[in-house]
């Protein structure tokens, strides 16, 4: 009997401690005083209403602690409609106070939409104070006397607050940048004139307004390197004068091919003509032979015919070369 009242003691001991526990999450008492005694006004009621909709009071209320005495009016509700957004509460109160103390122009509903839009909104605020340095990548130009340089510039920026939603981002920038260099320089007339000023391509970069629709307000623009690259001209002219040249040996070629080919074909027609010839002299014996049985031809007449034909051609041994003969 005794160890059962032990049992039943614990028993209760447990129930109890576990009652208290619920009793504390469900009604945080202790930060309701915290909340209290740091001039902060919120209801018991409301911090268990919190519980039930799963939004940890404790965020909630040191967010408020924080704003209060910093001398900002935060609502709970909006606080907690934040958080329930998917908003990060303690990046906005910590960027509202920043914003008050640097005398920034940010209300709690653009600070809540830039932490909704994805940016850092209390980064964004010590960048307005503070500017950031973007250093750009290696960009490659050609001036007008064809010399390739590579510069690399160093951008300093400061956050504009009004345009972080909807804003380009660094990238952009970057871009930007990048193309007004490759313009500024190739519209240089020497690249020596580049390497001498080099702050001509920081003038006539920030005359572009290249922070237009994007999140920052570029301050200055330094050029940090400039190299001498290749020569890109004389490269393309020798790749043009190699283009040229590659077309006249192909020209050439096709006029020797067609030059061979009349050739082939004039032989052609010279063995076609030695051929007809040929066959006629193969003819003129049948035609004697005929002639002679038809009596249109006589003995006498046949042996003048062989006689000439026999002058003839001693007449041409004798005029052709000892080498043709």
């Amino acid at each position: 009997m005794e160890m059962e009242g032990i049992g039943m003691i614990a028993l209760f001991a447990f129930l109890g401690l576990v009652a208290l526990w619920l009793i504390f999450y469900f009604i945080p008492i202790g930060l309701w005083f915290s909340a209290l005694v740091s001039g902060v006004r919120i209801s018991l009621l409301q911090l268990i209403l919190m519980r039930w909709r799963k939004v940890p009071p404790s965020t909630i209320v040191s967010a408020m602690i924080e704003g209060t005495k910093a001398g900002l009016h935060l609502n709970a509700n909006e606080l907690e409609a934040h958080y329930l957004a998917g908003g990060n509460v303690p990046n906005v109160v910590h960027a509202l106070v920043s914003a008050q103390k640097a005398s920034i122009n940010l209300d709690f509903k653009m600070a809540t939409a830039i932490d909704l839009a994805g940016r850092d909104v209390f980064e964004a605020v010590q960048m307005s104070v503070n500017p950031k340095v973007i250093n750009t990548p290696p960009v490659s130009a050609v001036a007008k006397d064809g010399i390739q340089l590579i510069a690399k510039a160093r951008v300093t920026v400061r956050a504009a607050i009004k345009q972080l939603v909807g804003g380009a981002g660094e990238e952009t920038v970057l871009a930007r940048v990048g193309e007004g260099i490759v313009s500024s320089i190739g519209s240089a007339d020497s690249h020596k004139s580049v390497l001498e000023n080099p702050d001509f391509i920081s003038r006539v970069v920030l005359e572009k307004g290249l922070d237009a629709g994007t999140a920052f307000e570029i301050l200055s623009i330094d050029i940090a390197d400039i190299d001498v690259g290749k020569n890109i001209g004389a490269e393309l002219q020798m790749d043009q004068a190699n283009a040229d040249k590659n077309i006249a040996q192909a020209k050439a070629e096709e006029r020797r091919a067609m030059a061979i080919a009349h050739e082939q074909e004039m032989k052609a027609k010279a063995q076609d003509a030695r051929a007809k010839v040929i066959m006629a002299e193969a003819e003129v014996p049948l035609a004697i032979a005929e002639a002679f049985r038809s009596g249109n031809l006589g003995i006498m007449d046949y042996y003048k015919l062989r006689n000439i034909q026999a002058d003839t051609s001693m007449r041409e041994n004798i005029v052709k070369p000892e080498g043709k003969k």
